[in-house]
């Protein structure tokens, strides 16, 4: 597998195609709002600016990805001065009806590599 260096320096595998099959590169498996939401899970205080850079996407997609995950009750945002924090609703159920049974916070403690439950 042939890797490359992301933005965030981090090792990711190479999207280029690499047996001559253009289709091979064009797609992954989490989406950009995953990928939004599992660094907002990593760092609830996080500049969108670096997210975007992370994702690999622009900060204006990143903001309307994130103004998506409010209005639909994954993400809150609270200003702390003149920075945003973050809060995740890990009980928040997945959005498509194959997958609805499940909350995000499996998905977050996959990637984050701690546990996303509420307080009791």
């Amino acid at each position: 597998m042939a890797f490359s260096i992301a933005h965030s320096r981090r090792m990711i595998p190479s999207m280029a195609p690499s047996d001559g099959n253009q289709r091979v590169g064009r797609w992954t498996f989490l989406t950009n709002h995953a990928r939004v939401l599992l660094e907002i899970a990593r760092n609830p205080n996080v500049r969108l600016r670096d997210v975007a850079d992370t994702a690999g996407i622009t900060e204006r997609a990143t903001q309307a990805i994130v103004a998506d995950l409010e209005a639909a009750g994954y993400v809150t945002r609270t200003r702390v001065g003149r920075r945003n924090h973050y809060t995740i609703d890990p009980d928040s159920r997945f959005r498509h009806p194959a997958e609805a049974d499940h909350s995000i916070g499996g998905l977050l403690s996959l990637f984050t590599h701690r546990e996303h439950s509420k307080p009791s």
